[in-house]
């Protein structure tokens, strides 16, 4: 890492440590009043009023607006990333999938950084619709499966790497439900955040990661949410490379610090086909506005790398905040999009992400979509289904078998197949 990204780092985390943050608000009756911006009024004063405006002219100053001031800039070119296949089986779970194993090089050099993407298809099938996910895990606890490798990692807490202590193959599986998504018809692709860039405390993982390749960048320079998103862009170029699944219909996943990063990767890169939130909170779905559970302090606080360097004027300031986050659902207008919850994830604000979804939803509807026209929360587990989905299950901040089966639904609905 060069020393102008290391000082504008040394800088953002000084300033982070001197920040306070007051007692978390978890009653509505407090949560305070607040105006949203309006994501159809241009910076000029004229009002958007038919989709070439939008897409033209206000959909990129919102983009800008993101860049400048929450997520920072992510470098556009990618010429150097290399793809290597170094695995293929047709005879995958007892014959019932292709199974793909992908060495990622984001540098095209032997320093990587690396990534391994592991992909299932149905077996026999091309062109198949295919969900891209962000995984916390290492590929061989998703699912039990005695080919996926065990490779070195970084562990969060003891911010070392290496190999991780008594691995359990499959340990995270019920978070994902692969042999049902394969058996409905579509491929998965799952890889580890971490390999794309480590999350230390700190920002200590943006010399490991992705970020040591990048060109020097003061206050606007991406955090490790755009090196997230940059990274799985990349995994989307090696999936436009491989005829067993269909580039135009790749639907995209995260839950929570990954679920704020999908939404980002989906408003920038409209390559994606459709993006799945979960549990994304504080800069993700919820409104910033809106003092309830996390807030922009607390993410000031404890995850200023996160963000760009330009994000920590708005402390104790969400007011001044130039978007909010029913700007970033507007992003991925008006491609399908599903903001799933829980009930006990107080801390995320199901209602914020309702809320949001609401205040985004004259978007949509600009462009022809429908977005969410409901005026209160649905019945727990009783998704809203438009081309905005929106879905508060029953229990806590987390990824649940039964979110998988709404998930599949989502993607029946938008992307129907011949099975």
């Amino acid at each position: 890492m060069n020393s102008p990204r290391l000082a504008a780092h040394s800088i953002l985390l000084f300033l982070a440590s001197t920040l306070t943050v007051g007692a978390t608000n978890y009653d509505e009756a407090k949560v305070g009043d607040y105006t949203l911006p309006d994501p159809l009024l241009c910076a000029d004063g004229s009002r958007v009023t038919d989709s070439e405006s939008w897409l033209q002219k206000r959909r990129p100053e919102i983009l800008e607006l993101y860049r400048e001031n929450i997520f920072g800039r992510s470098p556009e070119a990618a010429t150097n990333v290399t793809f290597n296949v170094w695995e293929t089986s047709t005879n995958a779970l007892s014959g019932t999938a292709t199974r793909e194993q992908v060495e990622i090089n984001f540098s095209g050099t032997p320093d990587g950084p690396l990534a391994h993407l592991l992909l299932y298809t149905p077996a026999g099938k091309t062109n198949c619709p295919a969900f891209l996910c962000l995984s916390f895990t290492g590929n061989y606890a998703v699912i039990d499966d005695p080919a996926i490798p065990i490779f070195p990692e970084w562990n969060w807490k003891t911010k070392e790497f290496g190999m991780p202590k008594k691995p359990v193959r499959g340990a995270a599986a019920q978070n994902w439900k692969i042999a049902e998504t394969i058996a409905r018809g579509y491929g998965i692709a799952i890889v580890d955040y971490r390999e794309i860039e480590p999350d230390l405390p700190n920002g200590a993982g943006y010399k490991y990661g992705v970020h040591k390749i990048f060109t020097a960048a003061q206050k606007d320079g991406c955090g490790a949410i755009g090196a997230w998103a940059w990274g799985v862009s990349r995994a989307l170029d090696y999936l436009q490379t491989d005829n067993n699944v269909d580039a135009r219909r790749i639907i995209l996943f995260g839950h929570s610090r990954l679920g704020k990063t999908v939404l980002w990767a989906g408003a920038q890169d409209t390559r994606f086909a459709a993006v799945i939130a979960n549990g994304s909170g504080e800069m993700g779905a919820a409104l910033s506005r809106r003092d309830y559970g996390e807030t922009v302090d607390d993410v000031c606080k404890h995850f200023p790398y996160w963000m760009c360097g330009n994000f920590l004027q708005f402390s104790n300031r969400w007011s001044t905040l130039p978007v909010d986050s029913h700007f970033l659902i507007s992003l991925i207008a008006p491609r399908p999009l599903f903001l799933n919850s829980g009930s006990e994830d107080k801390w995320g604000d199901p209602h914020g992400e309702f809320l949001a979804a609401r205040a985004a939803t004259p978007v949509y509807e600009l462009l022809g979509k429908t977005g969410i026209v409901e005026t209160n929360l649905p019945p727990l587990d009783q998704p809203l289904k438009h081309d905005l989905w929106l879905n508060c299950h029953v229990g806590k901040h987390d990824v649940f078998p039964s979110d998988w089966d709404k998930f599949l639904d989502f993607a029946d609905a938008h992307f129907p197949q011949n099975k």
